[in-house]
């Protein structure tokens, strides 16, 4: 195309309507943080700093490099109390952002998740007012069973960091699912958990060592060395663009045993086996589904 051509093609524009649109969504968001006209719940969830700000960097990530497919948010309800089981892996826990932005872009009712954090995070200056202003909480049973009577969605992976700081060679391989914690917990709140599967995230920083004494000095339950981290600093931790697919299995319900029966440990992990059991065998359909972890498609 000759200099000519060139300076008379038609560039794409956005109309003015639209920039003048967005440019009051902001100054109106701007006016009412600066006098203080939002809500923030006792545990420092902010959920419209999360959406308008958090969420759109996750955004990109969910939609343009990892190209996340969600589904079964049928088995997700629009309203009430519901516990979010899945699995946990990929050295950071980018699986529980990513489920926490889709549960927001794409369910009907634009559900916000209520995820269960490990202590570490909120001994980390920053990470933790940061996980709290998106909604998250300490993984204790009585955050959980609070937020659940409050009708809430609440996520939990039971892995914990058994599950998200294995080693590749071990993907896709589930850990053990605690003591049965959170089944209890949906058992004494009579909440329905639903099992998700989550596929993608084993592939994007590979685990092939840990390196122990690293991870003992930082006090850290694992220090990861991928074929790109440490070797290759700060671009060594951009994780991989793997292809996720995400998936809500049908609810297990727990209304209807007795206050004993929360008590029973076979009881208990007859219930945490039954979620497991459900978790892998989707695990495996989706890996077959998705094919090759990189490339198109």
């Amino acid at each position: 195309m000759s200099d000519q051509e060139q300076s008379q093609a038609p560039v794409a524009q956005v109309p003015s309507g639209a920039w003048v649109s967005r440019l009051t969504g902001v100054a109106d968001f701007l006016r009412r943080r600066i006098e203080g006209d939002y809500e923030v719940d006792p545990e420092g969830f902010d959920p419209e700093l999360n959406r308008a700000v958090l969420m759109p960097l996750a955004r990109a990530l969910y939609r343009n490099w990892f190209r996340v497919k969600m589904r079964g948010l049928e088995n997700v309800p629009g309203s009430g109390a519901a516990l979010v089981v899945a699995n946990h892996s990929g050295v950071l826990p980018l699986d529980a952002i990513m489920l926490q932005v889709g549960l927001i872009d794409e369910h009907p009712a634009a559900r916000n998740l209520r995820l269960l954090g490990a202590d570490l995070v909120y001994s980390v200056p920053g990470l933790g007012r940061l996980a709290r202003i998106s909604g998250h909480v300490p993984a204790h049973p009585e955050e959980a069973e609070r937020l659940l009577g409050d009708g809430e969605l609440v996520g939990v992976f039971p892995e914990g960091f058994k599950g998200i700081g294995k080693p590749f060679s071990d993907r896709y391989q589930l850990r053990r699912f605690g003591r049965g914690g959170f089944v209890r917990t949906a058992m004494r709140t009579g909440t329905p958990m639903i099992p998700c599967a989550i596929v993608g995230a084993e592939e994007i920083y590979p685990m092939v060592a840990d390196w122990e004494e690293v991870a003992a000095r930082l006090k850290l339950p694992y220090f990861p060395i991928t074929p790109l981290f440490p070797w290759f600093g700060p671009l060594g931790a951009i994780p991989l663009p793997s292809k996720w697919i995400i998936e809500f299995c049908d609810p297990v319900p727990t209304d209807g045993f007795t206050a004993d029966q929360w008590e029973d440990q076979d009881t208990v992990m007859d219930l945490a086996d039954k979620v497991k059991d459900t978790i892998a065998a989707k695990i495996s359909e989706l890996l077959a589904e998705r094919g090759p972890a990189f490339g198109a498609g």
